[in-house]
């Protein structure tokens, strides 16, 4: 074994065969990051929570969110204190969430999330941020209704990362592919953990949340295939429409270039004569980071 010692964030080989990497126990500080600028700054959230299971039905245990600043570049400026809730969810915890957290019934026991402060810190914020959106949105609009309607983004779905050089999408391996680890499946170390793939500088001197925000706050198109043939399910599935059983038909969720690209592939392939239309065309909408993830 050779030389050992790396600069935190950097991934090097420990020996001339380079088979052995060196990663650092992540920290994230509270404070000014002494970098970016001073003019223009916004406060961003990034949030996650730790749940009873991953149905409808299940709650919150656990939720983390931090704060932070950052510049028109997209650059984070500063970081503010962490803030973390356990919460009793009225029964017992599954033994696989249990090896999962580690949080157990002796933890929740007469615990409550902080509603007043966590509705202050979310509200403050011009967006809030989760590596899983869909699922962190959800779960906090049923606990706080009074949540519906934030902006939110996404740093696994917002984010190209094949494009940047990184295999995969979950949060601990990209955290590890840029030179750190953490203590996963708590909701306070996966927001920071988060927050540092945020402030990842890619090839190109961009930072991963600067393509995070203008992806998110980009319009998107909802498409609804409505009265498609059910003879045309793999297709869509193939096309990337997912089956939605309460509105019953199938959608996709493109961005604004490929709208009328879009268009074009319903109208030959679902709205032909050909293929036995029961409507004349999709439904529409479309959506913003106001609606997406909900």
């Amino acid at each position: 074994m050779r030389d050992v010692s790396c600069a935190p964030g950097e991934v090097r080989a420990v020996n001339d065969e380079a088979d052995v990497c060196v990663l650092h126990r992540l920290d994230v500080r509270e404070g000014h990051t002494g970098l970016g600028r001073k003019d223009g700054t916004r406060i961003g959230v990034v949030l996650d929570v730790e749940t009873t299971g991953i149905g409808n039905d299940d709650v919150i245990i656990e939720l983390a969110l931090r704060r932070f600043r950052y510049d028109p570049d997209g650059v984070i400026v500063a970081i503010d204190k962490p803030y973390s809730w356990l919460e009793d969810p009225g029964r017992v915890l599954p033994e696989d969430i249990m090896r999962l957290t580690g949080i157990t019934d002796a933890d929740l026991a007469g615990r409550t999330i902080d509603d007043e402060e966590a509705i202050r810190l979310l509200c403050s914020a011009t967006f809030v941020c989760a590596h899983n959106a869909r699922f962190d949105r959800g779960h906090v609009e049923r606990r706080m209704p009074e949540m519906a309607g934030l902006a939110w983004a996404c740093s696994c779905n917002d984010v190209d990362w094949r494009a940047h050089g990184f295999d995969g999408r979950s949060l601990g391996w990209l955290l590890a592919q840029v030179g750190w680890f953490h203590d996963a499946h708590r909701a306070g170390d996966d927001v920071d953990a988060v927050i540092e793939l945020l402030r990842h500088r890619c090839e190109d001197g961009s930072t991963v949340l600067a393509e995070m925000l203008a992806t998110a706050s980009a319009p998107s198109w909802r498409f609804e295939a409505v009265g498609a043939a059910f003879e045309l399910k793999d297709a869509l599935r193939l096309r990337g429409y997912r089956w939605d059983p309460t509105r019953k038909a199938w959608w996709r969720e493109v961005p604004d270039a490929r709208r009328v690209e879009e268009e074009w592939w319903l109208s030959g392939h679902v709205y032909s004569a050909d293929a036995n239309p029961k409507a004349l065309g999709p439904r529409v909408e479309r959506v913003t980071w106001h609606e997406r993830y909900a």
